[in-house]
């Protein structure tokens, strides 16, 4: 199997995780500017490592609506799907950027030092999110 991408979108920055080939695990990638070159760079990862599906987090409300954020996520899913061989689905992410930053202070990591990195974790718990849940629909 070919690994799967996963994706916490923002406004200012992307974060990105990848799956290991058996889809169990998913580990931090990379985050890259969310700008006019975000999808073209995207498209390029997901060629260079023979990705089969791309997973964004659509950061909901806790009462399940969507805000502007989660809108501007899903017009970008639009976009991915348009310029992308493979699909593109969404996960329902509430909270994974709080849970992110919330596990790396934890590591003893302050804010100012993770700034680079907590896209990638949250990116990392979307992607970990979505493996478990089509393992447990696969066990059933």
């Amino acid at each position: 199997m070919n690994p799967i991408l996963g994706i916490d979108f923002g406004r200012a920055r992307i974060g990105l995780a990848i799956s290991d080939e058996l889809r169990l695990l998913a580990h931090p990638l990379q985050t890259i500017p969310a700008n006019k070159d975000s999808v073209s760079k995207i498209a390029e990862i997901v060629r260079d490592r023979k990705i089969d599906k791309v997973v964004i987090g659509i950061p909901k409300h806790m009462s399940g609506e969507l805000g502007k954020v989660a809108q501007d996520a899903l017009e970008f899913a639009a976009k991915l799907r348009t310029q992308l061989p493979c699909p593109v689905e969404t996960w329902d992410e509430r909270l994974t950027t709080v849970a992110a930053n919330r596990a790396l202070s934890e590591a003893g990591k302050k804010t100012r030092q993770t700034r680079n990195i907590v896209d990638q974790v949250a990116a990392q718990m979307i992607l970990q999110g979505y493996l478990d849940s089509e393992r447990n629909v696969a066990a059933t």
